[in-house]
């Protein structure tokens, strides 16, 4: 079973916010992946979004690209993304872990090891959910019935574009979570418009039942706080993959758990 409702349901008992971060898998380097993600969730991380890398990777922005670009360069896959998973948790039980990606790696996957294959592995690894960004709703009810069975979540993005048709078909289908782009744009865009993100979160949550977390353009302390304040958690992926990249492998952990621990402080202080 995903630990993601009870994580957020805690979370909420104790009037807290979730704070979700969101890593590359295999960026900065490729040994490190497991380090880092531990490192996250010592800092303060609820759920860790771990990234499986893509050659094309429509919805991220030119820091997340590159971290993909690099990822694949050091032979990441899917395969390699699982065994992280199995690392991970021979060391943390308790922090959910969502995949997130593109349907490419999925499908492929599934054809070179069989039907369902992705989802069963990826369950007995010590998978929570999985967020695939070009699923939409109308066309993945099946992969949806088949994630449930295996225990697994159903996480889906929603934008300011999204129409009031379609936050209804995600809340139809939706579990975990639901991830609101807050800008028109790629990851790592600028210009977090707060009043914006409080006023869609109320629609949002008229037709979805599950907690909604916002990301994009989340930079700092400041920023989090503010999403924070109107939404049921923040997601942080482009600032915290800018940091990552300029360390060294042994100060990698360290500079995930140091910049995660003062957004955990942060929010915390709401």
């Amino acid at each position: 079973m995903s630990r993601i409702p009870a994580t957020f349901e805690a979370l909420r008992q104790a009037g807290r916010k979730a704070l979700i971060p969101y890593v590359t898998a295999g960026d900065p380097y490729a040994d490190a992946t497991v380090d880092i993600m531990v490192a996250l969730a010592e800092g303060g991380a609820d759920v860790i979004e771990l990234g499986v890398p893509f050659s094309d990777p429509m919805a991220d922005g030119p820091v997340i690209q590159k971290a993909s670009e690099r990822a694949l360069a050091k032979g990441i896959g899917m395969a390699q993304v699982l065994e992280m998973v199995r690392a991970f948790r021979a060391r943390r039980a308790d922090t959910p872990v969502v995949l997130m990606g593109y349907a490419n790696p999925v499908e492929r996957y599934d054809q070179k090891h069989g039907a369902n294959a992705f989802v069963k592995q990826a369950a007995e690894a010590g998978v929570d959910g999985v967020l695939i960004v070009d699923y939409p709703p109308e066309e993945c009810v099946a992969f949806a019935e088949t994630l449930k069975a295996h225990g697994l979540d159903l996480i889906f993005l929603l934008a300011p574009t999204s129409t009031e048709e379609r936050m209804a078909q995600v809340g139809a289908l939706a579990s975990g979570y639901v991830y609101y782009v807050s800008l028109k744009g790629v990851t790592g865009a600028g210009h977090l418009d707060t009043a914006a993100v409080a006023d869609a979160v109320p629609r949002i949550r008229r037709h979805v039942k599950v907690p909604v977390g916002v990301g994009f353009g989340i930079r700092d302390a400041a920023s989090a706080q503010a999403v924070a304040r109107v939404s049921d958690g923040v997601v942080i992926g482009s600032r915290l993959i800018q940091i990552l990249e300029n360390e060294t492998r042994d100060n990698a952990p360290l500079a995930a758990r140091r910049f995660i621990g003062d957004i955990r402080t942060a929010l915390d202080a709401l």
